[in-house]
């Protein structure tokens, strides 16, 4: 049987007057396997220097649940989460039409993790990221959507540079801004003891793999677990929003077994 717990904690910062980023969950009833199509955790960071970046976050998380919440039990999670965060990018868009926000400009970053049976799909658009920690180390799922990113890719600047580089936080994709969204997807096998992180740019920026790593293999709650990653974070900078998702996998079971699906946070 899937046993996850999760926890999650936000924080606008010293500096910020408003909370641009989101978050937001899918959680089956055990009661309804019809509708298990999984769980799903989801975070977004609404873009800075563009208008109204809380409203772009809000709607693609909403979106986003909503439409995994109807998906049907069985719907392939590599080619469902897709599918539901180009309907999160055109939802985004098209407030961008609304008389109220005619002529504003706004976008999100956005980063989801489904689970089903001993799987875990990860899609992102942008660079809030996805870590797996297992046995105390942590490994950056997700590859960020940046322009000092290509520029690593292709032997230009190295990973150290990158924390430097005022460039960093120039994203090569979003949501919203355009019709259609190009969200990266990956699968993984996930097994008992594992803990999957999902961040804004506020926890990543500042603590590195082996610092979330320590945090979040901790013998504590989930909830205590994403407290502590915000506090840090804020700790050591504290000028960004900081958001996030801890996701603790009790346990799994294979593919072949009967969709069930036991929730619980404490």
């Amino acid at each position: 049987m899937l046993d996850v717990q999760f926890g999650q904690a936000s924080d606008l910062g010293k500096i910020r007057t408003n909370n641009e980023d989101a978050m937001g969950s899918f959680v089956p009833s055990p009661q309804r396997p019809e509708t298990f199509a999984g769980f799903l955790f989801a975070v977004a960071d609404g873009v800075g220097g563009m208008d109204l970046g809380e409203v772009a976050s809000s709607t693609a998380i909403r979106v986003l649940t909503d439409e995994f919440a109807k998906a049907p039990s069985g719907a392939m999670l590599n080619s469902l989460l897709p599918k539901l965060v180009q309907r999160a990018n055109a939802a985004v868009f098209d407030r961008t039409l609304e008389p109220e926000y005619r002529g504003k400009n706004m976008a999100t970053t956005l980063v989801a993790c489904a689970l089903r049976y001993d799987r875990a799909v990860v899609t992102h658009v942008g660079d809030s990221r996805c870590y797996l920690v297992r046995k105390g180390e942590a490994r950056q799922i997700t590859q960020d959507h940046t322009f000092v990113n290509e520029q690593r890719k292709l032997g230009l600047i190295t990973a150290e540079e990158i924390r430097t580089s005022e460039s960093r936080h120039v994203l090569t994709r979003s949501l919203g801004v355009e019709m259609f969204a190009a969200p990266e997807t990956n699968a993984l096998t996930v097994r008992a003891g594992d803990v999957l992180v999902l961040c804004t740019d506020g926890i990543h920026d500042e603590l590195p793999e082996e610092e979330i790593a320590f945090i979040a293999g901790q013998s504590k709650s989930p909830d205590e677990i994403a407290r502590e990653l915000v506090a840090r974070a804020l700790e050591i900078d504290g000028s960004d929003n900081t958001t996030v998702q801890v996701i603790q996998v009790r346990a799994v079971e294979r593919m072949s077994s009967m969709p069930r699906g036991k929730p619980s946070r404490p």
